[in-house]
């Protein structure tokens, strides 16, 4: 596994694949206060690639542009989150997606366990260490264990959504889930509109 670090932005043809895993770091869970800090990103060749934004330095075309690429299909664990992040900070819509933590739901409802790490274990055999989630993220320099975390995220996603689908088509749900999939997007920026809570799609 190689860790590639960079500052500002993706370099122009870093990555060129169809399939990307993404993943975010920020100062927290909430988009407006809780700055978005590093983006994550894997072509699922065991490799992943870091970028460090920082405060107020939200100019990252080759990003941006990767992001909200057609073509591209963007793997993430817990998509809602990162869509809205990602739109709040760098403008951008993230599209097309595709959420692990949906399809678990989907077709693991023999357990109430979807967290990234639990997900990894049960579909790859992978064990990842959550023990820099809460460390600051927005420190002027990311340290390797941060790194090593930040690039974990993201490593494992294109063979979990392998098994996934693997599982939804098993069980015909990969429509729905595909309909889950197309309306993430809107449904992050109901988040940023303030319909988070109340939901209107409760009662």
């Amino acid at each position: 596994m190689t860790i590639y670090f960079h500052e500002g932005d993706l370099p122009e043809g870093a990555l060129n694949a169809p399939t990307i895993a993404v993943d975010t770091e920020t100062m927290g869970l909430n988009p407006y206060r809780d700055r978005l800090c590093l983006v994550q990103l894997s072509s699922g060749d065991g490799n992943a690639h870091l970028v460090q934004l920082k405060q107020g330095e939200y100019d990252a075309p080759n990003l941006k542009a990767l992001l909200a690429d057609p073509n591209i299909l963007k793997i993430f664990h817990f998509a809602r989150f990162d869509i809205a992040v990602i739109k709040r900070y760098l403008g951008v819509v993230t599209t097309p997606v595709y959420c692990t933590k949906i399809a678990s739901k989907l077709v693991r409802t023999f357990t109430d366990r979807h967290g990234l790490r639990d997900l990894a274990k049960d579909l790859v055999g992978a064990d990842i260490s959550k023990q820099q989630q809460s460390s600051d993220w927005g420190a002027d320099e990311i340290n390797s264990a941060q790194r090593d975390y930040a690039a974990s995220d993201v490593l494992f996603l294109h063979k979990m959504k392998d098994e996934l689908d693997r599982r939804l088509e098993r069980e015909g749900r990969l429509d729905i889930a595909q309909a889950c999939f197309d309306f993430l997007p809107a449904r992050a920026e109901l988040d940023l509109l303030g319909y988070e809570d109340p939901d209107i799609f409760s009662h």
